[in-house]
């Protein structure tokens, strides 16, 4: 039987030696997009063929094993702290302050050992056909981890997972985080429950401040929904399988309103998952329609609403609709649901956006929303876009684009790297 690691002693384990990326960076290598039989999105290679074009080995074949020590190109302002090097473990994950063996995804926030996982689960390359994990610094702003045909434990490969992350500089400890999910086939080892790849507890996606507090879950985490990453994005005119994440003064999105949060584009409108801390403001931004209404579909409801500045050429005036009563909403000023019903409401709309505004769809701060949530929990909500008018042509177009009807384009993010 397998043996579980605790995730805080994974910083005493032996790894395997490995050079630092510095001698990479200098390189200056360019990158590009490799065909595949992908299912979404291609994963970013160098132009090397060497190792796949994917850098260096992170370590040689293992099961739980991690990199040695590996040097950034680059700081980072992770929460707060600001890190110079990083381990890649075996199991789908980065982590800063030692190197993690856990095989076993447990639910964040789990440890001071601050984690980017775009993929934490029981990645075996032991086998021939058991796939690599590679590292590489394209250049002085790009770190590439790449977890490339990996199979499961035990050294199975009847399924394999091709996906990549990607940390990529802003300058003065800025920097995105880029999931790039070409394939996924398996969630879960067996020694996690698992049969055939899946079942048990599957896979986790997300990052990790190591406080405790902070944390950030990608939907379907540690569910067998977790292949869905394949086939979503958050990303404006993103293909499916790419997600990104700006992380700036140390702050997740959502965080304040200069980097709000931004949706999975679905069907049923533009949907978040995230987590909440009691009186939180969590400031999320979808492209923008004559109004919007906001459904809690799971976790607390509601407590507070503010629209932060008001619109170009408005009075900063909206209409809040909630338990069917309409009350004024004025920008810049909190609505507070507890006023009304201190259990809070689980759905409410916004009405009152002119169509004459013109709000430019691709625009990430036209109507930046903060939210409170009555307690703490992990929320998952929606917010549906409304049309209640037919403006003119031109118009009419750019709220079509802002309902994806005429597709998506990238407004807050990369979907290449510079």
């Amino acid at each position: 039987m397998k043996e579980s690691w605790q995730f805080e002693d994974m910083k005493h384990k032996s790894i395997e030696n490995n050079s630092s990326l510095g001698w990479i960076a200098a390189m200056g290598f360019c990158m590009t997009l490799v065909a595949s039989n992908a299912q979404a999105i291609p994963l970013l290679t160098f132009d090397s063929l060497d190792n796949g074009g994917f850098g260096d080995l992170a370590m040689l074949p293992n099961d739980d094993r991690s990199s040695s020590l590996l040097d950034l190109p680059f700081d980072i302002n992770f929460f707060g702290n600001v890190y110079h090097n990083f381990w890649v473990n075996n199991n789908g994950n980065i982590t800063f302050e030692g190197p993690v063996g856990s095989f076993t995804p447990s639910p964040f926030p789990i440890s001071s050992n601050p984690m980017i996982a775009p993929f934490w689960g029981d990645v075996d390359t032991r086998c021939g056909s058991c796939g690599s994990v590679f590292v590489g610094a394209p250049n002085s702003s790009t770190v590439m981890v790449t977890w490339n045909n990996v199979g499961y434990y035990p050294a199975d490969s009847s399924l394999t997972n091709n996906f990549q992350l990607i940390l990529h500089d802003q300058g003065s400890g800025n920097f995105d985080i880029d999931f790039r999910y070409d394939r996924l086939e398996w969630t879960t080892g067996n020694a996690s429950g698992g049969i055939g790849g899946l079942g048990g507890t599957p896979a986790q996606a997300g990052f990790d401040a190591g406080n405790f507090v902070d944390f950030f879950t990608l939907p379907g985490s540690r569910t067998g929904a977790v292949l869905d990453l394949q086939n979503t994005t958050n990303v404006a005119g993103g293909e499916n399988g790419l997600w990104s994440f700006a992380i700036r003064s140390g702050l997740v999105p959502g965080s304040t309103p200069d980097n709000p949060l931004l949706p999975v584009i679905q069907d049923d409108g533009f949907n978040f998952d995230f987590n909440v801390n009691l009186n939180q403001t969590v400031f999320i931004d979808p492209d923008v329609a004559t109004g919007y209404e906001y459904f809690v579909d799971s976790g607390p409801n509601f407590a507070s609403v503010l629209v932060p500045s008001a619109l170009p050429n408005g009075d900063g005036t909206f209409e809040l609709i909630v338990d069917g009563v309409t009350y004024d909403l004025f920008a810049g000023t909190v609505f507070n649901f507890a006023s009304i019903n201190p259990l809070g409401f689980d759905h409410f709309s916004i009405a009152g956006i002119d169509t004459h505004e013109m709000l430019n769809p691709l625009d990430p701060f036209a109507f930046v929303t903060g939210l409170t949530f009555v307690d703490s929990g992990v929320v998952s909500m929606r917010q549906v876009p409304v049309i209640t008018a037919v403006p003119e042509p031109e118009t009419y177009a750019m709220f079509l684009a802002g309902l994806g009807l005429l597709g998506f384009i990238a407004r807050c993010r990369k979907n290449i790297l510079a």
